[in-house]
């Protein structure tokens, strides 16, 4: 059974995604205690999602107050990000529906989260995944695409797969928000700030990565390095892309396959070397070439 999730992005540093992972039981008994905290602060009109219309494409369903043709630029990109998260990761074409409840306007999207989870700092925007639904919520803004491309990656991720480990869920959500004609997922303020890292002393750590499973156990540095890792297997080598993406095949039925650093090191001994190299040399020409 798919754990159930929350992730959002945050306001301060919006390139950050955070999931938090909880067990069923505990997860109700906070939504019971949610609801009763709210109970008792001073009754405030009710903020409902927007509802009024929507737009349903294979695995998207946009749900907004906002009237959207089902060509809109926005349906259109994160239906063109569906085609590349599957066919990248070889995942196949149908799966469990991703509903993106578009409020149009940042206030009552803040007032609705804060009714609905009083206990969670004010972010762009949310992704909460259950058995029940894998819902998006955020608002329309100037930073919409992003944020949409984001979530809507953890969406496909954990509508296709029966486990996804935190390094690799933020690695690829990371990854995939790029837009635009590049694909090779770059990010340039982590391509610049891994490159001085390396340079200043910083090592590479993917076994510590590979043992986080909260979020408040992660910093900044580690949603670059967990970016890094995915951008190395993507396009650092043939030997880490197939492993990657077998890696991601066996977790669709797999909740426990092991570590993955394990299997890098199989088919590369070397790959501690050979992915420092990679990302001390992200920030140049070069990086978006593939092997």
């Amino acid at each position: 059974m798919m754990p159930n999730l929350l992730a959002f992005r945050t306001a301060l540093t919006p390139s950050i995604s955070v999931v938090l992972r909880m067990n069923p039981r505990i997860l109700r008994l906070v939504v019971i205690t949610l609801c009763m905290l709210s109970g008792c602060r001073n009754t405030a009109p009710i903020v409902r999602l927007p509802i009024q219309h929507s737009v349903q494409t294979d695995q998207l369903l946009v749900m907004s107050d906002v009237k959207l043709a089902s060509d809109h630029p926005l349906i259109t990109d994160l239906q063109s990000l569906r085609t590349r998260v599957t066919q990248t990761l070889r995942l196949p074409q149908e799966g469990r529906m991703v509903t993106v409840y578009l409020f149009s306007n940042e206030h009552d999207y803040q007032r609705y989260v804060a009714q609905r989870f009083p206990a969670l700092p004010p972010r762009r925007a949310y992704f909460v995944g259950s058995s029940h639904e894998l819902a998006v919520y955020t608002f329309w803004g100037q930073r919409v695409r992003e944020d949409l491309r984001h979530e809507f990656t953890h969406g496909l991720l954990h509508a296709h797969l029966a486990y996804v480990p935190l390094w690799l869920d933020e690695g690829l959500a990371e990854y995939f928000e790029v837009a635009g004609t590049n694909a090779s997922g770059l990010q340039q303020d982590y391509s610049i700030q891994l490159a001085s890292a390396a340079s200043n002393g910083w090592q590479p750590n993917l076994a510590r990565l590979e043992q986080l499973e909260q979020v408040w156990q992660m910093t900044r540095d580690d949603y670059q390095e967990s970016w890094a890792w995915v951008h190395y297997c993507m396009h650092g080598s043939s030997e880490a892309r197939n492993t990657l993406l077998g890696y991601v095949q066996e977790l669709r039925t797999n909740p426990n396959p092991g570590k993955f650093q394990d299997r890098l090191r199989q088919a590369n001994p070397h790959v501690d070397a050979h992915f420092f190299s990679y990302v001390s040399a992200l920030n140049t020409p070069t990086a978006n070439a593939s092997y």
